[in-house]
């Protein structure tokens, strides 16, 4: 049944043909996980979803992914993450649906793309549809919900003047602060900033009081304790990638900082380079960067060429900062609650990532005819 086109039929029908689809005669077992319905038999596994858009529940997430949120039974966990096979050394088919207002649509099957775990337990997973959804049948099974307030781009005004004022509503309007209890948690595992610090670090470090994320998601902002010197004891390490392949730093001095000193590039003991902007435009860069790797929409396109990043970002508005990033010069791209990032090593091919603060903020690049990777609009 893979490729199979989706159907809808009554729910108590579609109940009567789960059994066979997933091994009658023999019994078969049933779970709720994360608001979901899980048959299993020995032929194979049945997921209903419930219609709707709850990133916290079981559901369509985009017209090529259904989520299972878990905790999930053991048994659950075992099928979906052992590859389970039949006889003939094939993958047991896993047969997806939704529940739309007591009428069952049946998606056809899909693969597990990614699962998490946790002690041995299924936390959550990535269902693949092996024919992705036609836009009026996404729009039938995940119906869009209107946006709350978008983060707006009053703070785009303040790039190239007040950086400061520019960073602060920048990262107050996208990011929601923590409630004041988890303020007060967050500030306590928080070392506090050294005085010595430039104003544009210790501004953002106090703004990670309320937002942890300020401080990365992707690459980071080191805590005081993790602040280090380079191999040469000229730098003064105030960030790195998440993996330890680069970092950035600035020049060591007893004296009192710059008000916005250059910041170095460093590639293990490579020579440092500079970035183009100076910390006050590197801060802003980070920020924007970290805030659309770790949104929960994401677009990404397969590798673009000029041509098409003018396509893809005609509708949006230029961050006026010179290149972010010496390895891949990125230029970053905003609407209303959406942050797209262009990168290219050599200027002939791009890459892109467009992160949303919600799903209706993609709209802009919908009906575009760029190859998605990924769109969750």
């Amino acid at each position: 049944m893979t490729g199979q086109a989706p159907y809808s039929t009554p729910s108590l029908l579609f109940e009567e043909r789960i059994p066979v689809l997933v091994g009658s005669p023999a019994p078969v077992t049933r779970f709720t996980v994360g608001g979901a319905d899980v048959v299993m038999g020995p032929a194979g596994m049945a997921v209903v979803v419930k219609a709707g858009d709850d990133p916290g529940r079981s559901g369509v997430w985009n017209a090529a992914e259904v989520r299972l949120l878990g905790p999930a039974p053991a048994a659950v966990t075992e099928r979906l993450m052992g590859s389970s096979r039949a006889d003939d050394g094939s993958l047991l088919p896993i047969h997806i649906a939704v529940d739309v207002e007591g009428d069952t649509v049946h998606l056809g099957t899909g693969r597990v793309g990614r699962g998490g775990t946790a002690d041995g337990v299924l936390t959550d997973c990535e269902l693949r549809l092996d024919s992705p959804l036609s836009r009026d049948l996404l729009d039938r099974v995940r119906p869009p919900l209107p946006p709350d307030d978008l983060p707006g781009l009053e703070w785009l005004r303040q790039v190239n003047g007040d950086r400061s004022a520019a960073l602060e509503d920048f990262i107050t309007g996208w990011y929601p602060p923590l409630t004041t209890s988890e303020s007060d948690g967050a500030r306590r595992a928080t070392t506090r900033t050294a005085p010595h610090l430039p104003d544009g670090l210790r501004q953002l470090h106090r703004l990670a009081e309320r937002r942890p994320d300020v401080l990365g998601v992707q690459n980071r902002i080191l805590s005081e304790t993790s602040r280090r010197t380079d191999l040469r004891g000229e730098m003064r390490v105030f960030g790195d990638e998440c993996q330890g392949g680069f970092s950035w730093s600035l020049l060591w001095t007893l004296d009192e900082p710059e008000a916005d000193p250059t910041v170095w590039f460093g590639e293990f003991d490579q020579e440092p380079i500079a970035e183009q902007e100076p910390l006050s435009g590197f801060l802003i860069q980070f920020s924007l960067f970290e805030a659309c790797m770790g949104a929960k929409y994401l677009a990404l396109p397969r590798r673009l060429d000029a041509p098409q990043v003018e396509q893809l970002t005609q509708a949006l508005h230029p961050v006026p900062l010179r290149p972010f990033w010496p390895w891949v010069p990125t230029q970053f791209y905003v609407a209303p609650g959406l942050v797209m990032r262009v990168g290219s090593e050599n200027g002939v091919e791009f890459d892109a990532w467009a992160g949303a603060s919600h799903r209706s903020a993609l709209d802009p690049l919908a009906g575009l005819p760029i190859d998605w990777l990924r769109f969750d609009g």
